[in-house]
């Protein structure tokens, strides 16, 4: 089984963007994931943070050799998850 992983330099630019880009808006106005220390959205946290990890590892250009691992750390669901992240953080 081969899933296609997308490796060419303006998708990973984009994926390693978004990374940094809500990386930094976590660690500098943390308040944008959680108001107050009993407020935290852990799901939201956690799914945005799964984007973030993929989008740093399709943004380096290391590629998964297994399929489990393509699939898990795909580009198309890294961006999914950053940009409902960003959509739920400008919702709530």
């Amino acid at each position: 089984m081969n899933i296609p992983y997308p490796n060419r330099l303006p998708g990973r630019l984009v994926s390693f963007a978004l990374a940094v880009t809500l990386t930094v808006l976590v660690l500098v106005y943390p308040r944008a994931i959680a108001t107050g220390i009993n407020d935290i959205r852990h799901g939201l946290l956690s799914l945005l943070m799964w984007g973030i990890a993929i989008g740093f590892i399709h943004g380096v250009g290391f590629v998964p050799r297994l399929a489990v691992w393509r699939a898990v750390f795909h580009p198309l669901l890294g961006w999914t998850l950053m940009v409902g992240g960003i959509v739920l953080l400008l919702s709530a």
